[in-house]
């Protein structure tokens, strides 16, 4: 398993756009993907569950990944979150 931490920068932090961008690019690996907050893991490849975790601006957020393809997921979700959130 691997795992990401990442402080949340956007000023509106996960709102619709991004956690659909976000629940689109971890649907791309087959490896378990879930993303947590305050130790709730959800499953990131689920909307409800990625916008249920209510993440604002300025929290730190852990993703992981599990699985045959885990290494190339989590490189990916890291330069997804760069570059959106």
């Amino acid at each position: 398993m691997k795992e990401l931490k990442y402080t949340i920068t956007d000023p509106e932090g996960i709102h619709a756009r991004p956690a659909g961008l976000l629940v689109n690019k971890a649907k791309e690996f087959a490896s378990d993907i879930k993303i947590g907050k305050d130790g709730k893991m959800v499953d990131a490849k689920r909307i409800f569950g990625v916008m249920g975790l209510g993440v604002k601006t300025g929290m730190e957020i852990t993703m992981s990944a599990e699985g045959a393809d885990e290494d190339a997921a989590i490189a990916a979700l890291d330069a997804f979150l760069k570059a959106e959130l």
